[in-house]
């Protein structure tokens, strides 16, 4: 197991601003992704995957909260190769990993699981989203904007975009790791 990283994880997926259209299903159409080292509390590694997705298209609604169009996430890796790529390039299925809050993780499960394809993460995962609200002794589940707002750390980049969202998280993980309150503290 490699304990002195953390993945910390964020996806985008296409959505709509009622009910799927028929046939389609929300599938990740962005993993944002940022590294995390534990020995330092540092952000080392800030990447942005494009999700070319099989069944849906991005909708006008989709567009209008991502910034991502239909024809950027054409040119985007296919489910499968995005998977194997977590895996082989930052190590997914054997370092812990974080989301804020578990729809990312019931993302891939789901996706995983309907298209047949190897769930690339391991078994130790934290909800960022509720170990923020612990920390402060509350059940109250912030937004991760508003977890940033209370905290006085700055947004950085655009919200909705995965790679910017996994950056901001990491830095509410490294500020709660630097409270001593992160309950997957390694380092």
């Amino acid at each position: 197991m490699n304990e002195r990283y953390l993945n910390v994880v964020d996806v985008e997926a296409t959505c709509w601003e009622g009910p799927n259209p028929p046939g389609q299903p929300s599938e990740i159409i962005e993993i944002g992704l940022c590294v995390v080292d534990s020995a330092t509390w540092e952000r080392v590694e800030r990447h942005s995957i494009l999700v070319r997705p099989a069944r849906s298209s991005v909708s006008e609604f989709c567009t209008r909260l991502t910034t991502l169009t239909q024809e950027q996430v054409d040119t985007g890796l296919e489910f499968a190769e995005a998977c194997e790529l977590l895996r082989s390039e930052y190590r997914s299925d054997s370092r812990p990993w974080a989301s804020w809050g578990d729809y990312d993780r019931k993302q891939f499960e789901t996706q995983c699981a309907t298209t047949r394809v190897p769930y690339p993460f391991g078994a130790r995962h934290t909800n960022a989203k509720r170990a923020f609200s612990e920390s402060f002794g509350t059940t109250r589940r912030y937004g991760m904007a508003g977890a940033l707002r209370m905290r006085e750390i700055p947004l950085e980049g655009t919200h909705h975009r995965g790679g910017d969202d996994a950056w901001n998280i990491a830095n509410l993980i490294i500020d709660m790791a630097r409270r001593d309150t992160w309950p997957g503290r390694t380092g």
